[in-house]
């Protein structure tokens, strides 16, 4: 794995973000990602707390997910995120979403 595809945001009260741009299709396949649900939201802000961890994988759309507290990230096609258990967020999407999700 290429370290450089891989990026953290760590806020001092929030856990962790993690993204891996465009994983390769071998690894989605060992993830089983054609299995998870399928969400889909319009371009909307809202506020959103995670009650458990979710790795999901964008089909299309772009976003930005802004830890309370934390920095603003943007997402969009082709990232696989893991959104830790306990993070409070807002959720702005700029182009209607659909993406492929897993809750631990």
């Amino acid at each position: 794995m290429n370290p450089l595809e891989n990026h953290f945001v760590t806020t001092m009260d929030q856990p962790k973000i993690i993204v891996e741009r465009n994983p390769s299709p071998m690894k989605l396949e060992v993830l089983g990602v054609e299995n998870w649900g399928i969400w889909r939201k319009e371009k909307s802000t809202f506020p959103w707390t995670y009650t458990a961890q979710e790795t999901c994988y964008i089909l299309r759309g772009r976003f930005i997910v802004t830890p309370e507290g934390g920095e603003p990230m943007e997402f969009g096609r082709g990232d696989l995120i893991t959104f830790p258990k306990g993070l409070k967020c807002t959720w702005e999407i700029l182009e209607d979403v659909e993406k492929y999700y897993d809750f631990q």
